[in-house]
Formats: C-alpha cells, structure tokens, sequence
C-alpha cells in the first residue's frame, strides 16, 4: 500500500512539472534578437515640371541639393517628371503620381500647380514659381491655406524693372510687351505692366502668342513701333530666348525680362526672382510638410529676394556705357557663348 501511494505521488508530481513548463513563453530565436532595428520610412516626392528651361530646371536642381543639405538623403526619395511642352500630359502624369501613392508633390510653374490641384485634394501639394496663386485658384488667399496646397510664389517686381529701364535706356518712349496668352503668370505681370505704364504716361504696344512657334512673327511685328521689349515671368518664352533675342539684335532693341535666366540668355536687366533662392525656399517648405506640418501651417510665401540683373556683353552691343557705381549695385551676367572657355 505505502509503495502505492508512493507511485501515485511521484506521477501528479511529475504531471505538474509538465503543466508549468508548458506554461512558459518560448525563448525567442538567437537570429531575431541579432536583427537590426527597422530602416527609418522613406517617403516619396515628386517633382513636376512644365518642360524644360533653365529657370525651371535651375528650380528643382536647387530643391535637391536642399533636400541632401538637410540631410534627407536617406529618408526622402525623389521622382521627377516634365510634360516637355505638353499641357495635355499633365492630367496623365497626376494621375499616375497619385495612384502610386506618392507622399508629397512639388509642381513648378502656374499651369503644373492647377493640374496637381485637380488631381488631388488629399496629397500635400508645395508648388513653386507660381506668380499669382489666388487668381490661378490655387488659394483663397496668401495668408489662408485651408486646402491641401501651398507654395512659393514668384511675383516679380514690374514696377521696379520699369524704373530700371529708366536709368539704363532714358529715351525709351514705347514699349513692346511680348508674352503668352496661355500662361496665367504672364497675363498678370503684362497687366501690372500696362497699369504702370498707363500711370506713368509711357505708351506699349502688344504682339501676344499661343505658343513659341510664332514668337518670331509676334517679335518682328513690334520691330520698328517700339523703342524697346519687355517679356514678364513668361516659361513659354524663356524656353526660346535665343528666336526672341535674334529679333530683337537685329532691330538694336534692349529686352527686359522678368527671371534672371532670360538676363543669362541675353535679355539686357530685371529687378527679378533668383531661381536658386526660390528653390531653396520650396525644399524646405516640403521638408518642413514632410516633417510633420499641415499644410495650414505653412501659407504661401513670395520669394526673399530680388536682385538687380545686367547682361553686360548685351549693354555693350546696344553701346550702352554703364558706369562703375552702377554696374556695382548689379548682379552681373554674361551671355552663354561668352563664359564657354
């Protein structure tokens, strides 16, 4: 009996051994507690462009050199898409932006911000060189972003460009506005233009075109009306500087421009947009998105600074003979075929 008894205590013993081992968690595998931890999350930007031209381009190379001086390398990757003249393929390049569930879109120029706009109204949207944000319907207001979109603009100082051209070519009596009608930044600055012109007593004409292909003909339909061109923020235009500046070489006519790339090109001056400064102002407005702001934290800016731009090899083919203290208060540039070694 006692040996029974025995027996019986040793198996509820050895039973209950069994249940309290059952009872305990796994060890994990030695492989997972060598794993590294998980790669910070990367998110995706696109950058969008119109088509190709220095401005623009000068645009997103300056957002991407931003992004890497921020140290966001690792963590933001950037995808880039141009329509290459083609409005039509905006609404296409949107579309496949969105649907592939890209985190944040940068679109340059007026008309890629209106198209971003369309396309969504969930994605945050930093568009940048947009002249007139309200009336391309983008906001309600500069200081009021209750959408998904914000940005940079790129108003540039009219007023001031024509007060230039006072000092630097006194006897121009008529300008010539070329600009096209399609580019709702370039409708804007010809009617600050006009405004200034009307309140100043100085008399313009105007040749407006649809597209680059008749720039030479609207050009050359001013030669000999006017003393003088005056281009604004106009990507149609400064896409083809080289027709527009042939035109007005032969006639001996100044052209003033609104971006410092058409001064570049060959245009004579502006009191214009620094394309570096702005695309440093759009990095780090989508960095900032990126990092966590809403859209509503960050209205829209005008860009910081302006700058007083001369082409001094096209001031010495139309023999103007600008003096020292002036040419000192100028960011200086000359044309292409000059800085080529």
């Amino acid at each position: 009996m006692k040996n029974k008894m025995i027996a019986a205590l040793l198996a509820l013993s050895a039973a209950l051994a069994g249940c309290t081992a059952a009872s305990q968690p796994a060890a994990p595998p030695a492989s997972s507690q060598d794993s590294p931890p998980a790669a910070s999350e990367m998110r995706t930007v696109a950058i969008i462009q119109p088509m190709d031209h220095p401005s623009l381009n000068q645009i997103r190379e300056t957002i991407l050199s931003e992004f890497s001086a921020m140290g966001l390398d690792g963590t933001v990757e950037v995808v880039y898409r141009n329509a290459n003249g083609d409005n039509s393929a905006l609404p296409v390049i949107f579309s496949e932006l969105v649907g592939s569930g890209v985190d944040l879109l940068i679109p340059i120029a007026t008309g890629t911000a209106q198209s971003a706009a369309a396309a969504t109204d969930r994605i945050p949207i930093v568009f940048s060189a947009v002249s007139n944000p309200v009336e391309a319907g983008l906001v309600e207001a500069f200081d009021r972003t209750d959408r998904n979109i914000t940005g940079v603009s790129n108003a540039i100082a009219i007023e001031d460009i024509f007060a230039l051209a006072g000092e630097l070519t006194p006897g121009v009596k008529t300008f010539g506005f070329v600009y096209n009608t399609g580019e709702i930044n370039s409708v804007t600055g010809i009617n600050r233009a006009r405004a200034y012109c009307d309140a100043h007593g100085i008399a313009y004409e105007e040749a407006a075109i649809t597209g680059v292909g008749e720039l030479q003909q609207a050009a050359q339909s001013l030669v000999g009306k006017v003393d003088a061109f005056f281009t604004p923020n106009d990507n149609s235009i400064a896409s083809a500087m080289p027709i527009y500046l042939q035109v007005a070489s032969e006639a001996g006519l100044p052209v003033y421009v609104g971006a410092d790339s058409m001064v570049a090109d060959g245009g004579l001056a502006t009191v214009g947009i620094d394309y570096t400064v702005l695309g440093r102002q759009t990095a780090r407005m989508a960095a900032r998105i990126l990092e966590g702001e809403t859209v509503a934290d960050n209205p829209v800016e005008q860009v910081a600074e302006y700058a007083r731009m001369i082409n001094l090899d096209t001031a010495a083919s139309l023999g103007i003979d600008l003096p020292q203290q002036l040419t000192e208060q100028f960011t200086v540039m000359k044309s292409p075929t000059q800085n080529q070694d």
